[in-house]
Order: structure tokens, then C-alpha cells, then sequence
């Protein structure tokens, strides 16, 4: 079975102090820490054990868990598992580097966000720079607020030419057409993320080969649906599996709507869905390439569309977002 995980610990500590994270400078106790440690050792080891499945992960974690030994263990041990097709971890990037380079990099991969508020942008440009010298893969990203504008256009003439920089549209904002067509520019791909996408009864990949695993080992088909489909540890979650419409009336998060069939989005990050790096987005010159295409398809008559970037979603694919 290709099997992808979502896995989410209790950890919910982080070191940065962002205004619009509830997470933000959150400490855990010692026990906290403990249950997350544990938490995670249980999930390696089951992972390391179903070597009958061919296993794809995202740690997605509340707060940063770079900073503790056990993710970055974590990581290490996974990239080197032959039944592990991908590990990839969202992160801040404000831990120490030094153990990427005993990882699988074939395997292992790292969905990075920028906090301009809580990092000097030369100290967050030699982390990347440090990435790109061990041959990780990783992608770059910022919340599209208003005043982190400036920050991301920056950003963009100062990462190394092949790393993608994504947008996410920030909760409860609304954009108008000049405002998002200042994000666009930064990230072709940022109309994916201005508007949430309708997802009532639309085909979804979740509960059938993806899904999401709490520390305890609750299986549920993603984040955002409470239902739950069994246990990791028991194995019930598996007679649980199967494709079945969304549930929700929308979908508003990336690491959500990404696996909805309607977007297209598995063609436009193949390769790379976990760590949110497209499939066009590679080489020295793939920046450029990336936003040629882009500029192409939006002065299209056809409604932009790029057959050889599949950036712009169809006609039917728009229709599942409200505008």
C-alpha cells in the first residue's frame, strides 16, 4: 500500500513569538515534551516495521520541532528506510544544520516559512544557503500579509535561483485583485490560496491514501475532519480506507486542499506535494522558466493555463473555490 501521513504530536512549544500564531512562545512542560518524545519514538517504530507499505510523511507539528533532538532523529532514521518514499517537516528553520547531512536527501526534504518579524533576514538567508550547499531539497514560504510584503519581494531576489517561493494567504484576509496580483508576482501559484475551496462532496484523497495521525495513533482522514477513521497501532484504521467525498463545505489550507482530485494540484507539485515544490520548479534556471510560463499563461486568451506547468486550474477547477 503507498500510504502518506500527516503526522501531528502534542508538541506545541515554539521559539518564535509571530503575532498570528496561537502557538507563538508557547512553552511545554518537562512531561509535555516527554509524551511528545515518546509519541514520536512510537510512530518511528511503527513506521521502521510496515515495511509491506511504501510510506510518504509530513510531520506538520503545532509548534517547531527542528529545535528537539528526537525530530531531527526522527528525520535522519526515516531518510534511510528503503520503504520510506519521503519524509518532510514544516519548519521555521531556526534549529542547528549540522545533522541534515546524515540524511537521506533522495528521501528527505524540509517545507520552510519565513518569519520576518522573528528573523534577520541574513541569519534566514545562510540557513537556506546552508540547505542548498548540503543538496537538500526545500521550498520557501510567507504569510501574505500586508507587511510582509516588502520582506517577500526581498526574499525573492535574494534565495538561491532554484528554490521556489510560495504564498500563503493569510486567515480571515481578503485581497483585493491589486493585492493579490502584488502576491502573484511573488508566487504564481498564490490564487490557489486566495479564496478557500468549496469541497463539499468533491472527490479527495484523504481517508483513502492519505491520512492524518495524532500522537496517540488516531487515524482521520486530515486535519480538519474529526472523524476517526481507527488507530495506527491497532491497525484498525485500514478496513477504514477508502475514497470518499469531502465532508466539509470548503477547504482553505494547503496542506488540505492539495490532495483534492479537482485541483490538479498532485500534477502541479509531482514530485514534490509534501514539501510544496512544483514539478517544473528545478534546475538553475527555474525560477525564470517558472515565472515565463507563468507571465504566458496569464495574458492567454484561453484563462490561463499552462499545459506545460499545469499552473492555472481549469475552468471546472475554479468552480470548487468561492470568489
Amino acid at each position: 500500500m503507498n500510504l502518506t501521513m500527516l503526522y501531528r504530536g502534542p508538541l506545541a512549544s515554539c521559539d518564535y513569538d509571530c503575532p498570528y500564531c496561537p502557538f507563538a512562545k508557547r512553552r511545554d512542560s518537562r512531561e509535555q515534551l516527554r509524551a511528545d518524545r515518546d509519541a514520536l519514538g512510537r510512530f518511528t517504530s511503527w513506521v521502521a516495521a510496515s515495511t509491506e507499505d511504501e510510506v510518504s510523511i509530513l510531520f506538520t507539528p503545532w509548534g517547531e520541532g527542528l529545535v528537539r533532538s528526537w525530530y531531527r532523529d526522527a528525520m535522519v532514521s526515516l531518510s534511510r528506510l528503503p520503504h520510506v518514499a519521503k519524509v518532510a517537516i514544516q519548519t521555521n528553520l531556526s534549529c542547528r544544520l549540522t545533522w541534515v547531512a546524515d540524511c537521506d536527501l533522495a528521501t528527505a526534504a524540509f517545507w520552510v516559512t519565513y518569519h520576518p518579524t522573528q528573523v534577520q533576514v541574513e541569519r534566514f538567508l545562510a540557513q537556506c544557503r546552508e540547505l542548498t550547499r548540503l543538496g537538500a531539497r526545500y521550498s520557501v514560504g510567507v504569510v501574505g500579509l500586508p507587511e510582509h510584503l516588502p520582506h517577500a519581494r526581498d526574499l525573492q531576489n535574494r534565495l538561491p535561483e532554484d528554490v521556489y517561493l510560495w504564498v500563503n494567504a493569510a486567515e480571515g484576509h481578503t485581497y483585493t485583485d491589486d493585492e493579490a496580483a502584488e502576491w502573484q508576482d511573488i508566487d504564481p501559484l498564490f490564487h490557489y490560496s486566495r479564496h478557500p475551496h468549496q469541497s463539499l462532496g468533491q472527490p479527495c484523497r484523504t481517508g483513502d491514501t492519505v491520512v492524518s495521525v495524532k500522537g496517540d495513533g488516531t487515524v482521520r482522514r486530515c486535519h480538519f475532519v474529526e472523524e476517526p477513521l481507527g488507530n495506527l497501532y491497532d491497525g484498525s484504521f485500514r478496513a477504514n480506507l477508502r475514497p470518499r467525498p469531502c465532508p466539509l463545505a470548503v477547504c482553505d489550507c494547503h496542506i488540505g486542499y492539495v490532495h483534492l482530485e479537482q485541483t490538479g494540484l498532485y500534477d502541479v507539485f509531482a514530485g514534490g506535494v509534501l514539501e510544496r515544490i512544483p514539478a517544473a520548479y528545478q534546475g538553475h534556471d527555474a525560477r525564470r522558466a517558472f515565472r515565463a510560463a507563468a507571465s504566458e499563461s496569464s495574458r492567454s486568451d484561453s484563462g490561463c493555463r499552462s499545459p506545460s506547468l499545469n499552473l492555472w486550474p481549469t475552468t471546472s477547477q475554479a468552480a470548487t473555490r468561492s470568489e
